[in-house]
């Protein structure tokens, strides 16, 4: 019985709390700015780093650049990155969200890959590149050129890129301004 009432109560609290967002994003007039759901998407994404959910259709959701700038803009990511280049004067990374945690020997880190289809995301052009052991040439991370940082990551083998990790800073437009290889032995 006193399970049945937490739950009846919880649920009632979800349900009023779910009303009150609904009625807080509805009451805007028309001059407080843009009402495209942009908003909402950032302040999702600032919480989460979770793959966007299905389309109520069924199919895939986007993975365009657009998509992932609203789901990353202004937000720290750790990531895989499987692939990287570059074109139209940008360069461009393959990413999906992945885990670090502690290595249990060494001052290092583990990486937990994660799972579903790496998103292309773009650097700004003055994006920073600090990489360390594997990638890097010392274990503290140092400088590299965006060039040489795509040189020395596709130059592994697809199966090595898989173990490495990287915390990301992305700006307001979802284009990365800080790539940080962690340090893994």
């Amino acid at each position: 019985m006193r399970v049945a009432h937490r739950r009846t109560t919880t649920v009632r609290c979800l349900t009023a709390l779910t009303v009150g967002l609904l009625a807080l994003t509805g009451c805007g007039g028309p001059d407080d700015g843009p009402d495209d759901g942009q908003a909402t998407a950032a302040a999702t994404a600032s919480v989460t780093s979770e793959a966007p959910a299905p389309s109520p259709d069924g199919t895939a959701p986007s993975t365009s650049p657009s998509a992932t700038a609203a789901r990353w803009a202004g937000t720290k990511q750790f990531v895989q990155i499987d692939d990287a280049r570059t074109g139209d004067g940008r360069t461009y990374l393959s990413v999906r969200p992945a885990e670090k945690k502690p290595h249990p020997q060494f001052e290092a880190w583990v990486i937990v890959p994660g799972e579903g289809p790496y998103t292309e995301v773009s650097m700004t052009e003055d994006a920073q590149v600090l990489l360390s052991v594997p990638l890097g040439d010392a274990k503290h991370p140092a400088a590299y050129t965006q060039d040489e940082f795509v040189s020395r990551l596709t130059a592994r083998p697809s199966s090595d890129r898989a173990l490495l990790g990287y915390d990301l800073s992305f700006d307001g437009q979802g284009r990365v301004t800080r790539v940080q290889s962690l340090y893994t032995p």
